[in-house]
């Protein structure tokens, strides 16, 4: 059994119209509500073996924040460009390339590729809003197996506006 934690980026700034898409940082509300889910993860023992993230700006900081916040014990953050305007097969392919050791991985990504993912791999539909985290129980025992055919069963979803 894996677990996969599925989190979008916290609330991002558009302050800046002139700054390319991959650039935009957190707003105030994002730079927040991201130790809130990393200190979340710690509360509940959901330590993640590894964290992989889209490099845009907001994704990036959201997942330095949240690992800093839960205690992640290594120093590397993979970030990977195919999680950037990515699709459900990017994600499969990025993730069936994991190591086998890795029990619980969190990605952090973008919408609407986070809700497709979601709803792709348990069969429900839930939005993802800013900073929301879901919990998904994968019936694998190495991310080799990893496909969208894996059934994979949601636990939990966090929102941080439930976390007050």
């Amino acid at each position: 059994m894996k677990t996969l934690l599925i989190l979008r980026h916290a609330k991002s700034s558009w302050k800046h119209p002139d700054l390319d898409d991959i650039d935009r940082p957190l707003n105030k509300r994002g730079r927040q509500d991201a130790p809130r889910i990393g200190a979340l993860l710690r509360e509940l023992g959901l330590l993640p073996d590894l964290i992989l993230s889209s490099p845009a700006r907001r994704a990036h900081d959201t997942a330095q924040i949240v690992a800093d916040h839960c205690g992640y014990g290594r120093d590397e953050i993979r970030f990977k460009s195919q999680l950037y305007l990515a699709d459900t097969p990017a994600y499969i392919d990025v993730l069936s390339q994991l190591p086998p050791d890795a029990q619980t991985v969190l990605v952090v990504g973008h919408n609407p590729d986070l809700e497709i993912l979601l709803e792709t791999l348990t069969g429900e539909q839930h939005p993802l809003p800013t900073a929301a985290l879901a919990q998904i129980e994968l019936p694998i025992s190495s991310w080799a197996e990893f496909d969208p055919e894996c059934e994979g069963k949601l636990v939990h979803l966090w929102q941080p506006r439930q976390l007050d």
